[in-house]
């Protein structure tokens, strides 16, 4: 079985499809330059600000290409007269799209499996071979990328034997999940932003100092007071210090006074 091996081009891919946010697509990066070889081809793990420059000229490229996000034709992904290499040519669009779907299961250590329904998959991708040239595909892109296909039961089920019109769930191999070390994603990157908040801090305290606490005078310990007890002004209640109008003259709501009567 020929195992495949990631490129820029997949990476990028990736933050297009699914709309990572730019400002986590280094730290996306440099998780997958750490999981190297096992995922990364080798040229690109020898140094990591290589592989970043390559990953954001193949972003130049998918942008360009109209590439931008999951609405975007899978055939988008791939250069005009680029070749397959895991699937026959006339199913390229499904060896991109399988790649997408692969690396979301890399990244998303928390997400179990993915449901595809890969009858569906044939017409949405706008494949065109027969029928059994697909499912032989469908079966060789499972292999090469390591995934395994179960049913709604939870039970492995073999493609070998043809694809059926119904949901699978995919996910990678058990061996291959092992492997991967350090999976929780998600809680390695927001540990990263807090560490770089908190390192952000201190250098601010170092630039501009600690801001002094603020001096209780007393009229700000008077308007505290206040509102604190707003039913008292000086130990006295508000209908108390309120000037008193005779009961004579006051107007009721919406009817003339007397004296402007003619």
């Amino acid at each position: 079985m020929h195992t495949y091996i990631f490129n820029s081009r997949d990476v990028a891919a990736y933050f297009k499809y699914f709309s990572v946010p730019s400002y986590l697509e280094v730290s996306y990066m440099q998780y997958i330059f750490n999981l190297g070889n096992k995922i990364l081809a080798e040229p690109l793990t020898r140094d990591f600000e290589h592989f970043k420059n390559e990953v954001f000229r193949e972003l130049y490229f998918l942008w360009a290409n109209g590439f931008e996000d999951e609405r975007s034709d899978i055939s988008a992904m791939t250069a005009d007269g680029q070749l397959a290499l895991i699937c026959d040519q006339e199913c390229i669009n499904l060896e991109s799209y399988m790649k997408l779907i692969c690396l979301h299961l890399i990244f998303s250590g928390n997400l179990p499996y993915i449901n595809l329904n890969f009858t569906g998959m044939m017409f949405q991708l706008g494949l065109k071979c027969d029928i059994d040239v697909y499912e032989e595909n469908v079966r060789k892109i499972m292999e090469s990328l390591r995934l395994v296909a179960y049913d709604a039961f939870g039970h492995m089920f073999d493609l070998g034997l043809g694809v059926p019109d119904e949901l699978l769930r995919v996910s990678l191999r058990e061996e291959f999940k092992a492997s991967l070390v350090n999976r929780n994603f998600r809680e390695s990157l927001k540990n990263e932003q807090l560490s770089w908040l908190a390192e952000l801090k201190d250098k601010s305290l170092k630039v501009f100092g600690s801001i002094p606490a603020r001096r209780r005078t007393a009229a700000s310990s008077k308007v505290s007071d206040t509102r604190q007890n707003p039913g008292s002004v000086s130990g006295a209640k508000y209908s108390d210090t309120a000037a008193q109008i005779p009961s004579g003259i006051v107007q009721p709501k919406g009817a003339p006074s007397k004296g402007n009567r003619k």
